[in-house]
Formats: C-alpha cells, sequence, structure tokens
C-alpha cells in the first residue's frame, strides 16, 4: 500500500466493531453509472429502518487494500482483502435519517475522517492537517442540535470554514453552487472520486440496538463487479441485491457528459500504472484526458484505451448490465425510467419486497450528482450517433433483456 495512504489511515479515529457479525439485512442496488442510482439510493435511505453511508464503498475499499491496482486490475473484486477493519470503517459510518442534527463530537469524529479523503494531498502536511481540527470545531460551534437551518446550509458553512483561504475547493463538492473558475480535478493524490459527499448532519448512527432489525443499503455502479463482496463483510445476513435499470441512450449519453465534465467522476489516474489514454473525443479534448480514467473500470477496460469515447462509455453501460444480469444474483428490477415517473409506486414495490413497512415520499426528489440541471431527452444533442448505435445487435438484445423498446420516442 501506499505511503500516503498508510499516513491517511493512521489519522483516521475508528473504534473496531464486532457488529458485522449481527448484521441479519443488507440491500445492495446494482446499476450502471449514470443510472440514477446516487438518487434512488437517497430517497430509499429516508426509511427509518434502513441505515446508509453518506456516499459510497469506494474511499472505504481503497484504504483497506481493496480495488483497482491493489488487490485487481480492474474494480471486480472476488476476495476482500482485510475484510474486518473493511466492516468496522462502514459499520462507523453508516447511520439512519434523523430529524435531529448529530452529537458535536461525533460529527467532529467524521468530518476529521472525512475531508482527508477528498484532499489527500493537501491535508497529508502537518499543519494542514493539524489547522483541519481548528477549522471544524470553530464551524460546529455556529449551530446546535436543534438549529433549524438547512442540510446544505450547515454543510457550506463548515466547508467555508475549512477552506477559507482557497474557496475554488468548494467546486469539487456534489451540489455546489461555487464557480468552476475555469478548473479541473488535478489532484496529485486520489482516494475518493469527486463530486465529493460530506457527512450527513441530521442522521442517527447504527447501534447494537439497531443491528438486527436494520436493513444496510449500498450502492456503487462497480459493484457489479463486486458480487459476493458482502457475503464476504456480513457472514450472517442476507444479502438481496435490487437491479435499477435505465435505457442505453440516457446512459450513455450521461457517461459521455461526466467524461468531458471537469469538476467530477475521476476515478483512476493510469498515469501512476504508466498507462496513457488515447480516447478519441476525450483525450484530444480535455486537459486531464490522457492520464484520468472516469466512472467504473469494467474487466475488458484496457482494450478501450485508444478507442472512441462513445465505444468506451457504451461498453461501461453495456458490462455493468451483462455483469448483472450473468450473475442471477438480482431478485426484483426496477427502471430508473419508472422511479421518476412515479416515485410512490415504485418504492412501495420496494419496501413490500423487502418486508418493510411503506414509507413516505420527500416532498422533492433531490438533484444528486448532476453535471448540468436535469432534463429530459437529454441524448437527442447526441442524436444521430445514438440511432447508429441502437443498430448493433448486442445493444438491441441487451435492451431487450432489461425490458426497453427500441423505439426512440419512448427514450426519457
Amino acid at each position: 500500500m501506499d505511503s500516503f495512504l498508510l499516513t491517511i489511515k493512521s489519522r483516521r479515529d475508528v473504534p473496531h466493531s464486532d457488529l458485522d457479525l449481527l448484521v441479519r439485512r443488507v440491500v445492495v442496488i446494482l446499476s450502471g453509472s449514470r443510472g440514477g442510482s446516487s438518487l434512488f439510493k437517497e430517497t430509499l435511505a429516508l426509511h427509518p429502518r434502513i441505515a446508509s453511508l453518506d456516499g459510497e464503498l469506494d474511499p472505504l475499499l481503497a484504504l483497506s487494500g481493496n480495488g483497482f491496482n491493489q488487490n485487481s486490475d480492474s474494480d471486480c473484486i472476488e476476495k476482500v482483502a482485510n475484510a474486518a477493519e473493511l466492516a468496522s470503517c462502514i459499520l462507523d459510518e453508516i447511520s439512519f435519517a434523523s430529524p435531529q442534527i448529530l452529537d458535536t463530537q461525533l460529527l467532529l469524529r467524521k468530518w476529521r475522517n472525512r475531508l482527508p479523503l477528498q484532499f489527500p494531498s493537501h491535508f497529508l502536511d502537518d499543519g494542514t492537517y493539524g489547522r483541519l481540527q481548528q477549522s471544524l470545531e470553530a464551524a460546529l460551534s455556529q449551530f446546535d442540535r436543534g438549529d433549524r437551518r438547512s442540510e446544505a446550509a450547515l454543510q457550506g458553512l463548515i466547508l467555508s470554514t475549512v477552506f477559507s483561504d482557497e474557496p475554488w475547493r468548494l467546486s469539487y463538492y456534489d451540489g455546489s453552487s461555487a464557480p468552476a473558475t475555469g478548473r479541473y480535478f488535478d489532484e496529485p493524490l486520489k482516494i475518493e472520486e469527486p463530486p465529493f459527499v460530506v457527512p450527513a448532519l441530521r442522521r442517527r448512527p447504527l447501534g447494537l440496538a439497531d443491528v438486527r432489525d436494520a436493513v444496510l443499503l449500498f450502492k456503487s455502479p462497480s459493484d457489479a463487479y463486486r458480487i459476493g463482496m458482502y457475503e464476504q463483510l456480513f457472514p450472517n445476513a442476507e444479502v438481496t441485491y435490487i437491479h435499477l435499470t435505465r435505457g442505453f441512450a440516457q446512459s450513455v449519453n450521461g457517461l459521455m457528459d461526466g467524461w468531458l465534465y471537469p469538476l467530477g467522476f475521476f476515478s483512476h489516474d493510469l498515469s501512476k500504472i504508466n498507462v496513457e489514454l488515447a480516447i478519441q473525443g476525450y483525450s484530444d479534448t480535455v486537459p486531464f484526458g490522457r492520464k484520468w480514467w472516469k466512472f467504473d473500470l469494467p474487466r475488458n477496460w484496457r482494450k478501450f484505451t485508444h478507442a472512441k469515447l462513445e465505444e468506451v462509455c457504451l461498453n461501461q453501460w453495456y458490462s455493468t448490465h451483462k455483469a448483472i444480469l450473468q450473475s442471477g444474483a438480482c431478485s426484483l428490477s426496477v427502471s430508473f425510467e419508472d422511479f421518476i415517473a412515479s416515485p410512490a409506486v415504485t418504492l412501495r414495490r420496494i419496501t413490500d419486497h423487502l418486508g418493510l413497512p411503506a414509507m413516505a415520499l420527500p416532498g422533492a426528489l433531490p438533484v444528486k450528482m448532476a453535471t448540468e440541471p436535469p432534463s429530459s431527452r437529454r441524448w437527442r444533442k447526441r442524436g444521430p450517433l445514438f440511432l447508429n448505435l441502437s443498430r448493433r445487435p448486442e445493444v438491441r438484445e441487451l435492451m431487450d433483456q432489461l425490458g426497453y423498446p427500441m423505439d426512440p420516442d419512448t427514450w426519457l
């Protein structure tokens, strides 16, 4: 493991937990990147019986020696390294929705653990890391557990205090309104993938009294290549997989936008393994395009280092959903299109399937991990390209398996 990861790990305050042996239910959302899983998971995580992480599992995988360039040449993980350590990290972060703000000391620890994962090279400096504690204490002193300001406002207050001398760093957080000022992500060290998420404030920790009845919810598009991982982490739990689908034009268009987006979705710096990308429409278009791979890393990624951008993105959509279908692990399939059209009906399908009480729908669905304001049929800006791709037999076959018609008028 790289020395910088060891330094970051040594500074984290994560208590050992044995609750992994008591967990009885785990639900994993399997999806492709730009398939709507962030919004889907955030909405489902509002259920009072469901505990979830603030973001995805991937940073914790990296810290525990799992993933690309550690125990895998892709995002596939077959045998989990340091499973007990990883489970303790998960159980320390996982929590339930709550109307009340967390205890100040717990919030301080959670934020102090999280921010160095986002800008590790920045916080590796001893002086900068020391000032992080002071900045967090100053920010948290400005509100109490009964504060009525919005979650986003309070999180913004904390980030603005921590990065008061470098406000440009706020541009890399999900939902940030901070101007990008022509910047792009080019950190020399990377653990968490931007757009970054931060610890939620109004949450309740998972405790011993909860663990037997709680449902632990996870989602990461790369989990399509990690089926069986959660069974290793929670050996006494029943693991239920839900397949979240989305049509190819919508997904691939979102992937192409994300690859070109300067502030997010930087998953792997391939210059660390002496690989230079020459992806047409990406490497020759953006300044970060020769070294940064974006989104999930399929097993066959090396075949696409010199492909066209649309081929790379089509392969990402195809590979994740094909892996999910071939696994036979999912007991329920839900389309993102149905969720957007009828969220209450879709959520009821899921809670009924899981044997959970029905949940209330939030007043408005949040915008999560967006590259631009949501709108329908965004794929049409590349319409001729997608109509051409739709003629491929493998695309038509997979769309049929996922339950989507090939009529472009139905592609939302």
